[in-house]
């Protein structure tokens, strides 16, 4: 059975799913979380308040990453330090696969935010973000992670 918890942040309410000891899946959500939390799970809403409020630079967390091309870009887009950025193009280069490759990777990321595919922009432009408000949501990370400058 998977463990659900809910965060209320200030980009609205976060559910996050944890099974067999690592975060599985962060979403944007309101409906109402059934399942049994767990430590893990305490730590992550922590942690994300932690984000929120600026004290937090680095999740640790254990992940679930998947396997193949999406599992291989969470990786590395894990590894982008906060408040900085890189293209589709970089992973692309790093990883040996298209651009488009990285971008259908990136919409596949089951735990944005933690893994921050926020983070990954376009070659001339923001890209796009799965989250509700979409690149609105995706520039007021950028900005909280004091990423902005680089969106003028």
């Amino acid at each position: 059975m998977k463990n659900r918890a809910a965060f209320d942040g200030p980009l609205g309410r976060l559910v996050l799913c944890e099974e067999g000891g690592a975060i599985t899946r962060l979403e944007w959500s309101e409906a109402a979380v059934d399942g049994d939390g767990s430590d893990l799970l305490t730590e992550a809403c922590h942690q994300l308040a932690g984000y929120f409020a600026g004290d937090l630079k680095v999740f640790d967390l254990p992940i679930a990453f998947q396997t193949g091309l999406t599992g291989a870009v969470m990786r590395a887009i894990y590894a982008i330090p906060f408040g900085q950025t890189r293209t589709y193009g970089d992973l692309s280069k790093k990883l040996g696969v298209s651009a488009q490759a990285i971008g259908q990777a990136c919409g596949a990321n089951p735990v944005p935010l933690i893994v921050p595919c926020h983070r990954i922009l376009g070659s001339t432009g923001l890209g796009g973000f799965s989250a509700p408000g979409g690149v609105e949501t995706k520039v007021a990370l950028l900005r909280h992670e004091g990423a902005a400058s680089l969106l003028i």
